[in-house]
């Protein structure tokens, strides 16, 4: 990967496992098979940040969060806070994970390097539309300013938003 590409993606801060990492990969791949583009570590209107929000035409907020351990999900305590900020909630993982540990109103994505398995569909949860506007705001923002880093990355200090 050269280093233009690198800078699509905001700098590793060391939070993510390369389990972690790999697992986001083959999320994202499997929402953009279904028309989704993602931004992870995007900060939330509560000061959350969730590992990737996904967009798609219709104007569709899925967040996922990734958990690479039965003990990165024992420690979170927070997933339930990002309902309020999408239309599904899924939690994806690698496949030496039970699926039986993650909560039975979520979605699971099985995922790998490659792509992802739909292992259960996420409950559907529309948004109200001053919170579906806020949310899309922000992911254009962030996108946006992501982009504009990789063309001058001098001249684009980091934000709030990513």
């Amino acid at each position: 990967m050269d280093s233009i590409t690198q800078n699509l993606a905001p700098p590793p801060d060391g939070r993510q496992s390369q389990t972690a990492l790999t697992v986001a990969r083959g999320a994202a791949r499997w929402l953009g098979s279904r028309g989704f583009a993602c931004v992870s570590e995007l900060p939330l209107p509560s000061g959350r940040r969730a590992d990737l929000v996904a967009l798609n035409g219709r104007g569709d907020l899925w967040i996922i969060e990734i958990k690479s351990s039965v003990e990165d999900l024992r420690a979170d305590h927070k997933w339930q806070d990002y309902r309020a900020h999408c239309d599904r909630l899924f939690f994806a993982f690698p496949q030496d994970l039970p699926c039986e540990i993650f909560p039975a109103e979520t979605g699971l994505l099985v995922a790998d390097a490659y792509g992802a398995h739909l292992h259960c569909e996420a409950p559907e949860h529309r948004l109200p539309a001053p919170t579906r506007k806020l949310m899309t705001v922000r992911f254009g923002l962030v996108a946006a300013q992501r982009i504009n880093r990789l063309i001058d990355p001098q001249g684009h200090a980091a934000s709030e938003w990513g």
